[in-house]
């Protein structure tokens, strides 16, 4: 298993834009082979910026480096630059972090 992440240093006052460009997104994950599931998580919030963080779950790296050659990506990546009316909303790029999983625990049963 593979995850996927991009960490995101959102301005402050432009945490409700990023999450609309998110919401209203047209995503083509569920298309690709090995696409497990996605989260957007936001995180804390400093003096100039607040957190978020995207993450993938794939069943491979390979299966992401699929995804990151594919129409799919170039058409969900169109808007990447998730900027609002003459201004970007981050404070620099985004930084992407890859991981090999190397160990999973999960409860048996869990709560929806």
């Amino acid at each position: 298993m593979f995850i996927a992440m991009n960490r995101f240093q959102v301005k402050i006052g432009s945490e409700q834009a990023f999450e609309n460009i998110w919401a209203t997104r047209e995503s083509y994950l569920s298309e690709l082979a090995g696409f497990i599931e996605f989260h957007m998580l936001k995180g804390p919030v400093a003096e100039d910026h607040t957190l978020y963080s995207s993450h993938t779950t794939w069943a491979s790296k390979a299966d992401f480096e699929a995804w990151t050659k594919s129409d799919q990506f170039r058409k969900a990546h169109a808007r990447a630059d998730n900027s609002s009316p003459g201004a970007s909303l981050y404070l620099g790029h985004p930084k992407f972090e890859g991981f090999e999983v190397i160990q999973s625990e999960r409860k048996t049963s869990v709560a929806a």
